[in-house]
């Protein structure tokens, strides 16, 4: 199935159901901060494995305690539900994680 990229308007309508995520340079884009290392570190290797299986790899950077990330399709040419996809189990590895 191939993906599509979304509307500016689908985009902006999705990001509201993802706090703290933003669209920056036409990309899903976050700054997680986690504890220490360690946290950020197990973050990383969660969403690893879980775009692994979506085959949709992020762009991100990890500095200690923190791990921006951005988000796009690029064989679609833009945000696609696949980028929505992984946002939302980021969302949820940053809160196990920041328990860690």
């Amino acid at each position: 199935m191939p993906l599509t990229a979304m509307t500016s308007a689908e985009v902006r309508e999705r990001l509201g159901e993802l706090p703290g995520w933003e669209l920056r340079a036409d990309k899903l884009a976050r700054e997680f901060r986690f504890p220490d290392f360690n946290a950020a570190f197990a973050f990383m290797t969660r969403c690893a494995l879980r775009a692994e299986q979506l085959d949709h790899h992020p762009e991100w950077c990890n500095v200690y305690n923190r791990v921006k990330v951005e988000l796009t399709t690029h064989d679609a040419g833009g945000i696609t539900d696949r980028d929505f996809m992984l946002a939302a189990a980021m969302q949820d590895y940053a809160a196990v994680s920041a328990g860690s």
